[in-house]
């Protein structure tokens, strides 16, 4: 695998509206063109909308919310989608649910993360669980973008990102 071209990397989560937007986008945001973030769920938001609560959070640290939407992991599937060199999935529950036949048969990983749209509460608490999962997210996002070459190559990509998990 060579530098130039970005490692892409399917972030995974139910509702694609939470955890797996704050993640594509924040590694869009700090991977410095070493990567390509990406996003789907198994089950997508009707509206195609993230979560509101996501997109402010995410604008509050001041990283770009262009582009993004809700989508479903079929996207990911078709023959003319990108090819995924990893696929992380985030949700709690994500890592028991049956995931497609990705092509070129990507490293997976899972690194699960509390819904923040599940908290109850005043909105000062509701914003505050989605600022703390943003802050875990980037905390194993910092570490995976500064791994040396050696540990995304094709043959460790899949246990390195594995190991973060436990971080």
């Amino acid at each position: 695998m060579t530098t130039e071209k970005p490692l892409n990397v399917l972030f995974l989560c139910t509702h694609n509206s939470a955890r797996s937007i704050l993640a594509e986008a924040l590694l869009n945001h700090l991977g410095g063109g070493r990567f390509k973030a990406f996003s789907a769920g198994s089950s997508p938001r009707d509206n195609q909308q993230p979560n509101p609560l996501a997109i402010a959070a995410l604008e509050r640290v001041g990283v770009s919310t262009e582009g993004l939407r809700s989508k479903s992991w079929d996207e990911f599937g078709a023959a003319d989608a990108p090819h995924m060199d990893l696929v992380i999935t985030v949700c709690d529950n994500a890592a028991g649910e049956a995931c497609p036949y990705w092509p070129g048969h990507p490293a997976t990983a899972h690194w699960g993360y509390a819904d923040p749209s599940e908290v109850e509460g005043s909105d000062e608490e509701r914003e505050a669980a989605f600022r703390q999962t943003l802050f875990a997210i980037r905390q194993r996002l910092e570490l995976f973008i500064n791994l040396p070459t050696s540990a995304i190559d094709k043959l460790t990509l899949q246990q390195s990102a594995r190991d973060l998990s436990k971080s």
